[in-house]
């Protein structure tokens, strides 16, 4: 494999290890720089109260939940760009654009529809009342601002659907550090700013995520290379047809989307119930993880493009290579990571300790915590396939698999069986986090099995009447991202 990684990143071929980490660095780092704008805003509440700090989680997590749908449908025009601009029709890429942003607006009286749920379930949660109304406050104030979310997503697609990740990532960073300033501003009250508390935080959030779709429309709108080649002002107007083939290939992933976080979401609060050193040593390995992993959701949006331009052109086979160049890069970096899981499990769990105001002490959570690092070194490799191959399949337009099979993993198979080990036979924290294992190799083998069968190839996104052309293969030329 070395060999091979060595020889395919001198060559820049189509396909290969250096068009993919060009494409995938740029996700890596806003990425990066969202968990460290994340980490801020969750230390900034901390010093406020303690009140701040248990309501944003929770209500946090379930605006999210609410949203995360509409998002992730505006966000399929990503896939459509990515397709028109490997076709070289550049009208497609702002019409597809268009739609996007379309759905994200008729979105937002759906996502304030959702509010009064919202409201209830945070009040069936049982919290303390200051806590509850803390979350209440976030969880309003995020839910009228939601439009920025799916509206980020759509016009943002325009730029990383024709390889320009760069764009997007300048953007997202700006928005990012606005959010760290307006956080301290707005929560404690400085530079002259009202002290908000939690409110402050909120609207933190909803300004800074005006950031990011404001300086990618002004250069859709305003960029006069942009204008000239993608006629975007021309461009920005109602196609039904188009939008519709949008909702028809991006509501399974969607839904899919919406499934996996409530599935999670569902395990954590299962956790929760076996005891507060279980759930503290769980939510911190989670942590861990979520941390270790940033750089993958990188890579899966970068097969997703990738592999979305190259069947934009009829050239399945670079669309394979592609993904799976993403995939042995993720392993690579995974298998770094997975050492440092077994062999530095004090150090992770020190870092988050040392910072914990919840009395729970190293002693206490590292003999299990150790344990769980180890299951997330096994699993790592088989969570990157997850991605990335799951992406790749995006990508093509094989959506309706993704969906299915997820919803079938989660619910059918990994739900179900916690709940059995939690419930019935209080099997404890080891055992359910090692159905969570069994549950992410199993589901790894089948979107490899998937991948693999090439059903994937045959889908046209585009709906193109001229028949498809043999792939180009190795030959094919090179680089088709950006301009």
């Amino acid at each position: 494999m070395w060999n091979e990684l060595k020889e395919r990143w001198r060559k820049q071929s189509p396909g290969g290890y250096r068009e993919t980490l060009r494409v995938a660095y740029p996700l890596i780092i806003s990425t990066g720089s969202f968990t460290v704008m994340q980490f801020c805003d969750r230390m900034f509440l901390a010093w406020y109260s303690s009140s701040a700090i248990k309501a944003a989680l929770p209500a946090g997590i379930l605006s999210f939940t609410f949203i995360c749908g509409f998002m992730a449908l505006a966000g399929y025009a990503n896939t459509f760009v990515a397709q028109y601009h490997g076709a070289g029709d550049r009208l497609g890429c702002s019409r597809a654009t268009a739609q996007g942003v379309i759905l994200s607006l008729l979105s937002w009286p759906l996502m304030l529809l959702l509010m009064p749920v919202g409201f209830w379930i945070l009040k069936l949660s049982g919290h303390a009342p200051d806590v509850l109304a803390d979350e209440l406050i976030y969880f309003k104030i995020l839910m009228w601002g939601s439009v920025t979310v799916p509206l980020g997503s759509a016009i943002g697609s325009f730029f990383t659907g024709r390889g320009d990740t760069f764009t997007n990532m300048i953007a997202t960073i700006v928005a990012n550090v606005v959010n760290i300033v307006l956080d301290y501003a707005l929560i404690f009250g400085r530079w002259g700013f009202p002290e908000m508390g939690i409110a402050g935080a909120a609207w933190a959030t909803i300004v800074s995520g005006l950031v990011t779709p404001a300086i990618l429309f002004a250069l859709y709108f305003c960029q006069q290379k942009l204008v000239a080649e993608y006629d975007t002002w021309k461009t920005f107007r109602w196609d039904g047809a188009l939008l519709w083939r949008m909702v028809r290939f991006g509501a399974p992933s969607a839904v899919h989307l919406l499934l996996d976080i409530s599935s999670f979401t569902l395990f954590v609060l299962w956790v929760g119930r076996m005891g507060g050193t279980e759930q503290a040593a769980s939510n911190i390995a989670l942590s861990i993880n979520n941390l270790a992993f940033m750089p993958l959701i990188g890579m899966s949006i970068a097969a997703s493009i990738l592999v979305g331009q190259y069947q934009g052109r009829r050239d399945s086979a670079t669309a394979e290579r592609a993904s799976w160049s993403a995939l042995k890069i993720g392993w690579i970096y995974m298998l770094i990571v997975a050492l440092t899981f077994i062999l530095f499990p004090r150090a992770y769990f020190s870092l988050f300790t040392d910072r914990s105001a919840s009395g729970v002490l190293l002693a206490d959570i590292l003999p299990m915590g150790r344990y769980l690092l180890l299951m997330m070194a096994v699993w790592g490799l088989m969570d990157a396939a997850n991605l990335i191959l799951s992406g790749a399949l995006k990508g093509a337009g094989d959506t309706r698999f993704v969906m299915y099979y997820s919803v079938a993993m989660n619910w059918c198979f990994w739900i179900t069986g916690e709940a059995l080990i939690i419930f019935v036979f209080d099997g404890g924290l080891l055992a359910a986090w090692s159905w969570l294992t069994a549950y992410v190799m199993l589901t790894a083998f089948g979107f490899f099995w998937r991948f693999r069968g090439g059903r994937w190839k045959t889908i046209d996104l585009l709906e193109r009447e001229t028949p498809r052309q043999p792939s180009a293969g190795p030959g094919a030329e090179a680089c088709i991202l950006g301009e």
